[in-house]
């Protein structure tokens, strides 16, 4: 187990070092950058009361000051040396510190993101044991048919209607995760529970499309294990119906669960961008999608490291469960 432990952990760090310079030539792949973007704001702005000898000696002291006018390994290097200090740069749009900008998002993020993926496990486990024992019954036909509506609808359809229904049936404010007089106040026992009461509201909008897939995924995975001889053979020495499902059956159907952990984490971040700006939440979303439309480098680069991070995590963390729950892998791995 430690051999494993120190294999994974070796790939995990050399898979950041790749990602990492993945995510800053990718940020700089799509033509002009963050100066040519402010210097065309800029003409529209101020219209013909700048000569174009003006213009152009500002936009050169914009790349020395921002060192946009390096190499890009020289960049890269240069990031990735004050990253591993803990200094992520400065904002080129927001002027400030990346870590002021994202620190409380960050937190906000990874709450959300965790208990998403909570409420999702929580329901399509035992959801999808039963609509896999009970095939072909009522109440599997009504959850395959929830499921493919919960498939169907897109999260942002779901956040608009609810945001209409709480506001015109019960008066109720569905956007943010704060009441107005939480959002700036320091962290208490009341902000914690205000956070609580606006928390369901998101999760269930984001885990609905997660937990209708993963119902569909357990139901298809634990039929084909019901059906396998040693299933047969247990139920015909007379073992509890109960120990014959849970003993075996279920811990093979629920691999391809564990192993989603790796991309549910960042994809609850980068797919629920639109989600976001409907419900006005302060996650890492919008702001991974304001740095990318206005070319703020050191800021995208930044979250999108974070989305590889949690992948990393959330990968490491599937691999550890798996080897947990399946003698096989954990054999394997030995």
């Amino acid at each position: 187990m430690v051999n494993f432990l120190v294999r994974r952990t070796s790939i995990a760090l050399l898979t950041l070092i790749v990602l990492s310079m993945i995510a800053f030539v990718i940020i700089q792949l799509p033509p002009g950058d963050f100066v040519d973007i402010y210097i065309m704001d800029f003409r529209k702005e101020v219209w013909n009361r700048f000569d174009e000898a003006e213009l152009l000696a500002m936009e050169e002291r914009l790349r020395e000051q921002y060192g946009l006018g390096q190499p890009i390994y020289i960049q890269y290097l240069k990031w990735a040396f004050n990253m591993v200090q803990g200094d992520f740069g400065r904002s080129f749009h927001h002027t400030q510190p990346i870590t002021e900008i994202i620190a409380d998002k960050i937190t906000m993020t990874v709450v959300l993101a965790l208990a998403t993926v909570l409420f999702t496990w929580t329901l399509a486990i035992p959801v999808g044991i039963y609509s896999a024992v009970r095939q072909r019954s009522v109440a599997d036909y009504s959850v395959t048919f929830l499921g493919f509506v919960g498939l169907a609808v897109p999260d942002f359809m779901l956040a608009l209607v609810m945001l209409y229904f709480g506001f015109v049936w019960f008066d109720f404010e569905i956007g943010g995760l704060f009441s107005r007089e939480y959002r700036i106040a320091p962290w208490s026992w009341g902000k914690l529970w205000n956070l609580a009461e606006h928390l369901w509201i998101p999760v269930i909008i984001l885990g609905t499309s997660g937990t209708a897939s993963l119902i569909r995924i357990l139901r298809a995975n634990l039929l084909d294990e019901l059906r396998k001889p040693y299933v047969v053979t247990a139920r015909a020495k007379g073992l509890p119906e109960l120990r014959v499902i849970m003993k075996y059956p279920v811990r093979v159907a629920l691999n391809p669960l564990i192993s989603t952990v790796g991309y549910i984490l960042p994809f609850l971040i980068s797919g629920s961008v639109i989600v976001s700006a409907v419900l006005s939440l302060p996650t890492l979303g919008p702001v991974l999608l304001k740095s990318t439309l206005t070319q703020d480098m050191f800021l995208a680069a930044t979250v999108i490291m974070f989305l590889g991070l949690l992948t990393v995590i959330g990968t490491l963390i599937s691999d550890i469960l798996l080897v947990i729950i399946d003698p096989r892998i954990r054999i394997g791995s030995q």
